[in-house]
């Protein structure tokens, strides 16, 4: 069976709660209470395998859940991989850390009550599975596991955990030794925590019943097998072996036929015993009779064996190979906030009221702000909520931003020399580096020896600029009313602009050249007449990377760091390079974001619902980007400058240019948004032109609570494009039937004849996927 997903993103606010209880339910859990000042989100991966081992992953917020009560739901495995929880029944409460394993039988109902964000893994046996895969008695109450093998089992479900989406992905064959190792480590646990685990069987009794059972299953294959062939090896009377039978519940003929059918359930589900016929498979764990074993695994299962293997050969879709190069290592640890120096000085920014009159001028109440790139005014690689503002603004005033590109050091002669903001920014000798952090990394580079930050995050962002009165669960709405290129201080280059586009290590395009050497990175660098009303860049030159040892001594064999000089002395550099070729000139902020809320600091590369990195060159003058409000102020940072990209960013960049930018920022607050408002059940960026509205999707629509404490490291290896257009789907549906009022199916019709799906980059990490609806198709009142 594959992998099933599901995600509260896919329903409108008002609709998400029902929608989240009714999947718990699925997974036999009862949602009983939501706190009260969080939006629901929710995703449940869930996914049952061959041998009908039930295994789902949560992850939302702060709740309670009841197990569903009802019986014939087996045996359930609880473990919290993080989080806080209260584990509660009417004789037990119980703080949960991770790693813990509660078994929970058929029949009991105890509550776990989430006291923050957590992430859970479900484990359900099913039906009679328990009884014919583990010899140790099951318990009659809820049971926290203790002891050596419950901490083995706790740990290999965190493994689980930590990459469900890969292991649960996994096809029958790859996935049937974990199943035996669930069976083995939980009866380990089982027999380590249950000294008497049965009415009227004495410690003495399990043991041998456990024994017994052992000799059963390693001959199961022998068709002759019988109460008297195992009495005779225990050297036991056939009546005393019966009768430990019925002490556990069951009966020898019974627990012989129901492992047999297991086994053989097993085999028909894996692809290595395709070539058997159901025949050869029911003879190969002791059936005489192919018809008596088919009329009892239908008795068992419900589902003829034919069916059951044509059913269990539909085999997910293999993921496609990911990129793990960038974002924390699995191995490291998300360090403090802040240490010191790990982000920049808490200075207030100078605001440049603007000379000339603009069109918004003649409305007093609204001011003008300047907000220039300096060293003092920019974070570097990394988005935090604990940063403070260097610029306060009210609603409806506008802002002229300077931003500046991370690759300006590639040709610092016609990017950096001369710009006071730039030279102050890009300021590193080997006394002094003005903007130490780059990145989310520890400020010691103890992770790889880059630098400080360690290039977890590469964006130069300008901000965060405060938005008074903003609170979470408002909109912003960041209108871009004009772009500009930045052009070259260096009068040797008067009247032009200049930008590079790098072509990477993290490019999608980088492990499959045709050319030697196949792995090569490629900086090409443009210039744009900035005197040229239709605005057309070419190239200038480009040159391969070669090793650059950076001001302090560190040696960059590949573009790890942000912000290296590019000694020029060490380049060949060809400027034969796209001849005849101009490239219309698209400016665009790569980089528009709120500060998340989630602490510590985050990698600027995986955009999110906050926004941030998006790449969509439509981010440009005329259009307005709505985005929800998560902290206090709203913290709205810009950076990722562009002059020109194509859809999918494909080998790692755009052309990355420095640009000004002139804003109004709006907010809306939560209790005046009217119902039906495009931005009114926003959880996600979203982009309005004259023309059209445009929903961004991604692989994990909000990762950093998806994604549990190593979001930054896991998210580089879990993106996918059918994930990402799986979001955009769900987010243009909802938006149709929210916003426009059409049912599911008139939702669906229309999508897919007039909503166009586009690659926004496949570079980023958390990969994209934007759906836009053009406003043109609703003929009625807006």
């Amino acid at each position: 069976m594959q992998l099933l997903r599901f995600s509260t993103e896919a329903y409108p606010r008002d609709r998400r709660g029902a929608a989240w209880r009714n999947e718990l339910k699925a997974t036999g859990l009862h949602c009983e209470s939501l706190c009260a000042d969080h939006t629901l989100h929710g995703t449940i991966q869930s996914r049952t395998t061959p041998a009908g081992i039930g295994l789902t992953c949560i992850a939302s917020v702060p709740q309670t859940l009841a197990i569903a009560a009802g019986g014939g739901r087996g045996l359930m495995l609880l473990m919290l991989a993080e989080g806080e929880a209260t584990l509660a029944t009417p004789d037990l409460r119980q703080a949960l850390r991770a790693g813990h394993v509660v078994c929970i039988p058929a029949h009991a109902a105890p509550k776990l009550a989430f006291a923050t964000g957590f992430r859970l893994l479900v484990v359900h046996i099913a039906g009679a599975l328990p009884g014919a895969r583990i010899a140790a008695p099951l318990p009659a109450g809820v049971l926290m596991l203790a002891g050596d093998a419950a901490e083995l089992f706790g740990r290999l479900l965190q493994s689980l955990a930590a990459s469900f989406d890969t292991v649960v992905s996994a096809d029958a064959r790859a996935i049937q030794p974990f199943e035996s190792m669930i069976f083995a480590y939980l009866a380990a646990a089982l027999a380590d925590n249950q000294a008497a685990p049965s009415a009227g069987m004495t410690p003495s009794s399990a043991a041998v019943f456990a024994r017994v059972c052992s000799r059963i299953d390693a001959r199961l294959s022998e068709p002759e097998l019988c109460l008297a062939v195992i009495a005779a090896d225990e050297h036991m009377s056939a009546r005393y072996l019966q009768k430990l039978f019925e002490k556990s519940g069951s009966s020898f003929s019974s627990y012989l036929r129901t492992s047999r059918l297991e086994r053989c359930r097993a085999d028909l589900a894996n692809p290595q015993y395709d070539k058997l016929s159901v025949s050869d498979i029911c003879y190969r764990w002791g059936f005489n009779d192919p018809s008596y074993f088919s009329h009892a695994f239908r008795e068992q299962f419900g589902i003829s064996p034919r069916g059951y293997r044509d059913q269990m050969t539909i085999a997910p879709a293999p993921h496609p190979p990911q990129n793990i190069s960038r974002g924390f290592p699995l191995s490291s640890q998300v360090g403090p906030t802040h240490d010191g120096q790990s982000a920049r000085p808490r200075r207030p920014a100078t605001v440049v009221p603007i000379a000339q009159a603009r069109s918004h001028a003649a409305q007093p109440e609204r001011r003008h702000h300047w907000l220039q790139a300096t060293d003092k005014t920019v974070h570097w690689g990394y988005l935090s909520h604990e940063l403070a503002p260097v610029l306060e603004v009210a609603s409806g005033d506008t802002v002229t931003i300077e931003t500046l590109t991370q690759h300006a050091s590639d040709d610092r002669e016609r990017m950096i020399d001369g710009d006071p903001g730039a030279e102050s920014v890009f300021h590193w000798t080997a006394e002094q580096k003005n903007v130490n952090r780059r990145g989310a990394g520890p400020i010691d580079a103890s992770v790889y020896g880059r630098g400080a930050g360690e290039g977890f995050g590469v964006h130069i962002c300008t901000g965060p600029v405060a938005v008074r009165g903003a609170m979470p669960g408002d909109v912003l709405e960041v209108r871009i009313l004009d772009i500009r290129l930045r052009p070259c201080a260096n009068p040797h280059f008067a009247g032009r602009a200049f930008g590079s586009n790098a072509a990477t290590w993290w490019g999608f395009h980088y492990r499959d050249m045709l050319t030697e050497p196949r792995e090569r990175e490629v900086v090409t660098v443009f210039e744009i007449d900035c005197e040229r009303a239709d605005g057309r860049a070419r190239a200038v030159y480009s040159f391969r990377w070669t090793p650059q040892r950076d001001p302090f001594g560190v040696l960059h064999p590949t573009i790890d760091y942000p912000g290296v000089p590019v000694d020029h002395a060490t380049i060949v550099k060809g400027y034969d390079v796209l001849r005849d070729v101009e490239i219309p000139v698209r400016p665009h902020f790569g980089v528009i974001a709120v500060a998340p809320a989630q602490d510590g600091l985050i990698d600027s590369i995986p955009p999110s619902s906050f926004a941030g990195n998006l790449d969509n060159w439509r981010v440009t003058r005329g259009a307005s980007v709505y985005l929800r409000v998560a902290v206090p102020g709203a913290l709205l940072s810009i950076g990722d400058p562009h002059a020109s990209q194509g859809d999918s960013e494909l080998c790692g960049t755009a052309i990355e240019c420095s640009l000004t930018g002139d804003f109004q920022l709006v907010l809306h607050k939560s209790t005046m948004i009217e119902r039906g408002a495009p931005f009114a059940d926003l959880s996600y960026p979203l982009v309005e032109t004259a023309d059209e509205w445009i929903l961004h999707g991604f692989s994990s629509p909000n990762h950093l609570a998806e994604l549990g404490q190593m979001a930054q490291s896991h998210i580089y290896q879990k993106s996918t494009l059918d994930d990402a257009m799986r979001d955009a789907f769900r987010k243009a549906r909802r938006f149709l039937m929210t916003v426009k009022g059409l049912s599911e199916d008139e939702a669906v019709t229309l999508i897919s004849v007039a909503v166009d799906f586009g690659i926004t980059q496949v570079v980023n990490g958390n990969w994209g996927v934007h759906a836009i609806i053009r406003k043109s198709l609703f003929t009625g009142p807006p």
